[in-house]
C-alpha cells in the first residue's frame, strides 16, 4: 500500500489538525504511542482527552482515509480516532494494514481499534495476525499488542497461543535473543483493558 501525502487528495490540513497538535510540548501521536494519558499524573490529561474525544467524533471518513494512506504517525493517530469512535466500517481497512505491517509503531493502534470494535470478526483478524507473525521469531513487530487485544476479546481463542511451550513462549525467546523485553500475557491484557476503559470514559487507578 503506497504512501500518499494528504495534500494529494485535498486533505492537506489533517496532519496539523489531528496528528501534530501539541500537549505539554509533545505532539499527539507521541502521546498516543507512549500512553502517558492513561496514568493519573500527567498534567495535560484532561485537555488531551477532551480534544481526542471531540476529534474522534468530528473527523470525517475521508479525512481518516487520508491519514491511513500516509506514514506511521498519521496511521497511528487515525487508528486511535477510529477506535475511540468505534467506526467499525474501517474494520477491513485496519485489519489489512495490521497484517501488512508496512510501517513501525502504528500496529499497536490498529490492535486497539480492533479491541474497541469488540466482535468475533475482530478476534479473527487478530488471530490471523498472530498465526502469521508469532512463528517469525526474528521479527519484533506488534505481536504483544495483538495478543493483548485478543485476550481482551476472546481469552479462550488466545489460549492456544499462550499455552506453555506454545507459539507465544517461542516468540518471547526469540525476542529476548534480539534484546527486546516482553511483558506477560496478563500485563498485555491489562494494557489493552486500560486503553478501552479510557475510551469508554472510565479511568483505572
Amino acid at each position: 500500500m503506497p504512501s500518499r501525502h494528504p495534500e494529494e487528495t485535498g486533505h492537506g490540513h489533517v496532519v496539523k489538525r489531528y496528528v501534530t497538535r501539541t500537549y505539554g510540548g509533545l505532539p499527539r501521536y507521541l502521546v498516543l504511542n507512549g500512553g502517558r494519558f492513561l496514568g493519573p499524573r500527567w498534567w495535560h490529561t484532561t485537555r488531551f482527552t477532551r480534544h481526542l474525544l471531540n476529534d474522534a467524533a468530528a473527523i470525517t471518513d475521508e479525512e481518516l482515509e487520508a491519514l491511513l494512506a500516509y506514514e506511521w504517525r498519521s496511521r497511528l493517530t487515525a487508528a486511535w480516532l477510529i477506535g475511540v469512535d468505534r467506526r467499525e466500517r474501517f474494520r477491513t481497512r485496519v485489519g489489512d494494514l495490521l497484517l501488512a505491517s508496512e510501517v513501525c509503531y502504528s500496529g499497536a493502534a490498529y490492535c486497539f481499534a480492533l479491541a474497541r470494535f469488540g466482535t468475533h470478526a475482530d478476534a479473527e483478524i487478530l488471530t490471523a495476525y498472530l498465526d502469521h507473525y508469532l512463528p517469525r521469531t526474528d521479527l519484533h513487530y506488534d505481536q504483544p499488542a495483538a495478543l493483548g487485544a485478543l485476550l481482551h476479546l476472546d481469552a479462550h481463542r488466545a489460549s492456544r497461543f499462550t499455552e506453555p511451550g506454545g507459539l507465544w513462549d517461542e516468540w518471547v525467546r526469540g525476542a529476548a535473543e534480539l534484546g527486546y523485553p516482553t511483558e506477560t500475557p496478563a500485563a498485555l491484557h491489562d494494557w489493552t483493558a486500560r486503553q478501552c476503559d479510557f475510551a469508554n470514559g472510565r479511568r483505572r487507578g
